[in-house]
């Protein structure tokens, strides 16, 4: 799949990982180029199997994605839009497209990631800070809206009712340390640590089936939305997706009939016994 031609990004991969790295202007703003990039990298994605994971970085040492360009803010309706004639707003069509992703994705945070650039990590299904780099902020309240690229609709499900409405109302920075904290990051990192820490965890997650990824973000994503028993019926129908698309079955039979998963070491070992068995197609 050919990875090029992006008008504030570039993107390159090594084996299952695609590296996204964000470069657009001064500070990386979200305006419609980078949203048509976004679009274009996505409908590539979703029919690329060889890809598993996908890494959002910056070049730009002080911002991720800044946030979303007020010029496009201007052009909004001054009109209430009755409710059944709503519709989703272009960025967040373009970043539900992003979060319904086949692929692993994961946000490398090194600057500032405010407004509609929070919003698009949080459209991720993983986030990573770097300590005394990465600043927050969802600032629409002061401005007079709320957070419309899925901000306002998937920050509680982050952290919880009361921590959203403090961080959408409060319109505050908060840092990495704070992320983690609340939860909006899955972690919290040195500047030196972010970059080994990310690229081990993306190279681990692309060794395993590009199926068993998929139908893992499927049900996890399910579960958020759904009553308990629905939830576990679409978990056992993501189970036979992947039992239908990779070798587990096979992995399985294997384990069994040579007694491995009765083996003292084996049971002890099982982070790096995975990696073993990838070998076996």
């Amino acid at each position: 799949m050919d990875y090029k031609n992006f008008q504030t990004f570039t993107a390159s991969q090594t084996e299952g990982v695609l590296t996204v790295t964000i470069n657009f202007g001064p500070v990386n703003v979200q305006g419609q180029e980078m949203l048509a990039d976004l679009n274009s990298l996505a409908l590539r994605l979703e029919r690329d199997r060889s890809v598993k994971v996908v890494v959002f970085e910056s070049s730009n040492p002080d911002y991720w994605v800044c946030h979303y360009d007020t010029n496009l803010l201007r052009d909004m309706s001054t009109e209430a839009v009755p409710r059944n004639e709503v519709q989703l707003l272009d960025l967040q069509a373009v970043l539900e497209r992003l979060s319904n992703l086949p692929q692993a994705t994961i946000a490398k945070i090194e600057g500032f990631a405010r407004g509609g650039g929070h919003e698009m990590a949080l459209a991720l299904d993983m986030r990573f800070a770097a300590r005394g780099k990465a600043k927050f902020m969802q600032m629409e309240v002061g401005m007079g809206i709320l957070p419309c690229g899925g901000g306002a609709s998937r920050m509680a499900r982050q952290v919880g009712l009361g921590k959203a409405l403090e961080i959408i109302l409060g319109a505050q920075d908060w840092d990495a340390d704070q992320a983690e904290q609340y939860g909006t990051v899955n972690k919290a990192l040195d500047p030196d640590e972010i970059g080994p820490y990310v690229d081990a965890l993306a190279t681990r997650i692309s060794k395993f089936p590009a199926e068993a990824i998929t139908a893992c973000k499927r049900a996890v994503y399910a579960s958020i939305d759904l009553p308990i028993k629905e939830a576990l019926k679409e978990e056992a129908y993501q189970l036979y997706q992947a039992t239908s698309r990779t070798p587990a079955i096979k992995r399985f039979t294997i384990a069994d009939e040579n007694g491995a998963q009765f083996d003292h070491n084996n049971q002890k070992n099982w982070e790096g016994m995975l990696l073993d068995l990838q070998e076996i197609q």
